[in-house]
């Protein structure tokens, strides 16, 4: 487990901000610790180290006209004193992080016992730092300030390759980073690009703004950073470092952010609240006229009103995959009981018989537009689908229409007739035997045939037959069938539109 994994966290980045005082650095390091102890959330603390001899050119090191020139020099620690704060760090809880600017400073990073290596964002391409950050046993957390994707991709893959634990950080590298300029989308860009890696959000705005944390941390960023320190005796903070006061305001606004976003990666459960309210308005289902025991209760058997009842079937909770057979007789307004009904649900099933078509046309070759209709007939009820029916992929219907008819292996198509509609089936793939009439013939990949009106017609397979059909207008009331058992069957056919993926 990863420093950054659980709960979020939150780094203090201490930066310069000591002002080259060991004392005042522990004191920064007391004034926030009381500070995080009102919050439930995860804290570490960081420094930056330099090996200042050798990082400054000897040419400059005295030139006060360079800014980070004279900074670094004049906060200058000496290493037993960043170990006294790596040793205050863990006193006061924190995990101890550190981002060093070169390679001597990371094996000072080692030795100090902190526990996570930090790159900074102008390090973020400096290969021979990498490759010793590399070399470590450490995790590591890189900020991606002025990095382009590629740049990026590179260090990630960098860094997988050689089995490191690596974070992102979105960063901005202006100080302090105006609203306009948060680009808090970044967050998502690498959460979608980096799946695997956890995103974080390294802070450069106003201390008093509390917005952007909320912000990010509904975008799923997990380790937040600010700079901080602590004012008076003489010690001044700059635009972006946070007092103990903005740091307790900038955690409140984390925690109401945490507490307004909940689960993440799960669906919520709703609460008694929830139940009662929406349970208050859904419709129930209530038998609209006399229904028969063992009789399937369609859509016309029922009305759908308020209030549902308790133990009732609810509007909600209808299915064209659910089947309901009363126990016993049901009368005119009664409510449908859970208790009262015998339920079969069937989309199993349908997803069964979609995967076999969906495996014979690919055997098969033929193409099928994305969003066609798929309509599975089964006429002596789904249970007898492997017996009886056929499946109807339905193209294009207008004045014309067109057609595949898919017959499983050993599949029958009742007889039927149509009075309207003239058909010509064209055999794309298998062998089929169809009856005309009562006459029979078998018919092979490439034979035709045209069925009139009113002309019977009956077929089946023995290896399963992928047929094109090309008729005039399809009418849904236009298909006769000769046992008389099928037309009383309601419930005949499931309609599917998105099927292909299924």
């Amino acid at each position: 487990m990863q420093p950054w994994d659980g709960s979020p966290l939150f780094v203090f980045e201490m930066a310069n901000n000591h002002d080259g005082a060991l004392e005042h650095g522990v004191e920064i390091v007391k004034a926030i610790r009381k500070v995080c102890d009102e919050f439930d959330f995860r804290f570490a603390f960081k420094l930056q180290f330099r090996d200042l001899d050798n990082f400054i050119h000897p040419d400059y090191r005295e030139r006060a006209d360079y800014k980070y020139v004279k900074r670094f020099t004049e906060t200058r620690l000496q290493w037993e004193q960043f170990a006294r704060l790596r040793e205050a760090f863990a006193q006061h809880g924190f995990l101890g992080i550190c981002t060093p600017f070169d390679e001597a400073s990371v094996e000072r990073v080692e030795q100090l016992g902190f526990d996570v290596l930090k790159i900074a964002s102008c390090s973020f391409g400096d290969w021979p730092l990498l490759e010793r950050v590399a070399s470590s046993k450490l995790p590591v957390i890189a900020s991606t300030a002025g990095a382009s994707l590629k740049d990026a991709d590179n260090v990630v893959s960098f860094f997988k390759h050689r089995a490191r634990p690596l974070a992102l950080m979105h960063c901005v590298a202006a100080y302090p980073t105006e609203t306009a300029a948060l680009q808090l989308n970044q967050i998502d860009l690498l959460r979608a690009r980096y799946p695997e890696h956890t995103i974080g959000y390294s802070t450069h705005e106003s201390p008093s703004d509390t917005h952007a944390i909320g912000l990010a941390i509904a975008k799923g960023a997990r380790i937040f950073e600010k700079h901080v320190g602590l004012p008076g005796d003489g010690h001044v903070l700059n635009a972006y470092s946070a007092s103990p006061e903005q740091v307790r305001a900038w955690l409140e606004a984390a925690r109401k952010a945490v507490s307004a976003c909940g689960l993440s990666g799960e669906r919520a459960q709703m609460s008694a609240g929830e139940q009662k309210a929406l349970h208050g308005l859904r419709r129930g289902v209530w038998a609209q006229g006399p229904i028969p025991a063992g009789q399937r209760v369609g859509a016309r058997d029922t009305m759908l009103a308020i209030p549902l009842q308790e133990g009732q079937v609810s509007a909600n909770e209808l299915s064209k995959y659910l089947e309901l057979r009363p126990k016993r007789a049901l009368v005119p307004g009664e409510p449908l009981l859970w208790k009262d009904l015998e339920t079969t649900d069937v989309r199993q099933r349908v997803y069964e018989i979609v995967r076999d078509v969906r495996a014979l046309l690919a055997q098969s070759g033929v193409r099928v537009p994305g969003e066609a209709d798929l309509e599975i007939s089964h006429h002596y009820g789904i249970e007898r689908f492997a017996e009886f029916g056929t499946t109807l992929i339905t193209v294009i219907n207008r004045e014309y229409c067109k057609k595949l008819i898919i017959s499983l292996p050993g599949q029958v198509h009742p007889e039927q007739f149509h009075k309207q509609k003239e058909e010509t089936f064209h055999v794309l793939y298998g062998t089929v035997r169809i009856q005309l009439d009562g006459v029979e013939r078998v018919y092979r990949p490439g034979d035709v045939l045209t069925v009139e009106r009113e002309v019977r017609h009956k077929f089946w397979s023995d290896d399963g037959v992928v047929i094109e059909e090309i008729s005039s207008s399809h009418y849904r009331d236009d298909s006769f069938y000769t046992d008389p058992a099928i037309a009383a069957n309601q419930h005949r056919k499931t309609l599917l539109t998105y099927w292909m993926g299924a």
